[in-house]
This record gives structure tokens, sequence and C-alpha cells, in this order.
């Protein structure tokens, strides 16, 4: 036994040296060909390239050119009029355009437990939003989609992970709700160009989806039927806030700017667009999540 207990111990340390001179080693590699290790750097468009040298690491070699976040060159895309196609963080095929033909009024009178618990939990949360933003609709956009994108990751993953435990179809749920979430974080993407946030608001996106983040995981693990109800009236709220910064813009309180290049690719808006414009689409999306969910 004393003998089995030392050869083991010797087998882990050996292991674990092994290990240890692996991560090492993957790390050496890393600095000597960039595209095989993890580089923590991004950009907004494939037209903010980085340079860096090539693997025989002299500054004065060949220059390489990284533009994604795993530090490889992105697949090179191209617009339907044969231009380059300059993001990097959607493709061609993913734009769209909205369809504005939506039911401002359209409400879920609440009915049943679950149903007033979620209205009652997402007024509850209204209060301190509009305290701390007040009129600064910019401002509150951003914060709103750093948290509407939230809930389609969560359900999507939930739903795939039960999907592979019971070997079953998902009814095409899993896509509509990681969709669902990609729209929204290309609502924050936008949203970036038009107020910059700083530092007290990053963190404040911290907390509140730390906070924000686990609350609903575990509601959804309870019930989906309560997590979805709440998203539904989340959205109702964000109709009624985009709905308050139109008439913002119309009243000139806040300035109609032209609208980020982003948006007018994404949502595939004309180019003389305004921000007016981009509120319009991104609008006509939340009344679509709200009548998903």
């Amino acid at each position: 036994m004393m003998m089995t207990r030392g050869t083991s111990r010797v087998a882990r340390l050996t292991m674990g040296g092994r290990l240890f001179s692996a991560v090492k080693g993957a790390a050496a590699e890393s600095e000597k060909f960039p595209a095989m290790g993890v580089r923590w750097r991004s950009s907004l468009t494939l037209g903010e390239k980085e340079e860096v040298n090539n693997k025989n690491g002299e500054d004065g070699g060949n220059k390489e050119v990284v533009a994604s976040y795993w530090g490889i060159k992105g697949e090179e895309a191209k617009k339907e009029d044969g231009t380059p196609w300059k993001w990097n963080c959607f493709r061609p095929w993913e734009t769209y355009q909205a369809d504005l033909t939506i039911d401002l009024k359209k409400h879920h009178v609440p009915t049943t437990f679950l149903d007033k618990l979620a209205y009652w939990t997402v007024k509850s949360l209204r209060f301190p939003t509009d305290v701390f933003f007040q009129r600064r609709y910019g401002c509150r956009a951003m914060m709103l989609e750093t948290v509407a994108a939230v809930p389609g990751m969560v359900g999507g993953m939930l739903l795939h992970c039960k999907s592979l435990r019971r070997f079953e179809h998902s009814g095409g749920w899993i896509k509509t709700l990681l969709d669902e979430a990609e729209n929204e974080r290309m609502h924050l993407m936008t949203f970036m160009e038009v107020s910059q946030p700083r530092w007290y608001g990053r963190a404040l996106v911290f907390t509140v989806q730390g906070v924000f983040f686990n609350a609903y995981f575990l509601a959804y693990l309870a019930s989906p039927k309560l997590a979805h109800r709440v998203v539904g009236y989340l959205e109702e709220e964000a109709i009624h806030s985009y709905t308050e910064f139109l008439k913002e813009l119309d009243k000139g309180t806040i300035e109609n700017v032209p609208a980020p290049a982003i948006a007018i690719d994404y949502w595939r808006l004309p180019a003389d667009s305004t921000l007016r414009d981009v509120v319009m689409v991104v609008r006509a999306d939340e009344a679509h999540h709200r009548d998903v969910n």
C-alpha cells in the first residue's frame, strides 16, 4: 500500500510537471505563431487592422495582418455591389431590413400568479433605471441592451443542454433565442457609437449583468414560462423607452445626428439615415422580441 501511494504521488507530480511544461511551451509557441494562441486584441471593423511581426519575430521582417479577436485573419466578404465588407462583428448575410409595421400598444395582461410576478418584477426594476438615467436616453439604451442580450443566451444555452440530455430536437427554439441575443448585442454595438460609456457606466454594467445573469439563470431553471414572461414585459418597457427617445429627438432636445455606419450596414438603411431611423428599427426589433416571448 505504501509503495502504491508513493508511486501514485510520483505519477501525479510527473503529470503536473508535464502539464506545466506543455502550457509553458504552448505560451512560447503562441508568441512565435500568433494564429495558434489567444491574442487579446479586437477591432470593430476590418479596416482598423493591426500589424504584428511575422513568425520570425524580427522587427524588420514582413508584417502579418491580424483582424479578429483570436488573431486569425477573418474570411474576406463583399457587399452586394462588390465593395469590401468592413465589419467583423457581423457578416453580410446577417443583415436585414426591419419590419416597422408593429403594434406599439400590444400588451399581455397578467392573469396568472407567474404573470403578475413577472410584471411587477419588471416594474420594480424600472424605478431605479428612471432615477439613474432620467432623460439620458442614449446612455439608457446602451445599458438596456447590455441586459436585454442576456436572456436569449441563457435560454438558448439551457435548451441546448436539455436537447443534449434528452436526445431530442428543440423545435427551432435554440436558434431563435440565440438570434435574439445576437440581435440585442448588435443594438449595443450601435448605441456604443452614439453614446460612449464612462467608467461608472461600465462599472454599472458589470454589476447589473452579474446580478441579472445569475438571477435569470435560476429563474429559467425554476420556470421557463416565468422567465419568458419577464423578457416580454422587459421588451414592453423597452418599446416605451424608445418611444420616449423618439419624442425627444422630434422636439430637438436630443440632436438627430447621422446614423452610425454599423447601423446603416446592419439594417440596410439608406446612406443618409439619422439617429431617428436607427431608433425606429431598434424599437421594431424589440416589438418582435416582445411578441416571441
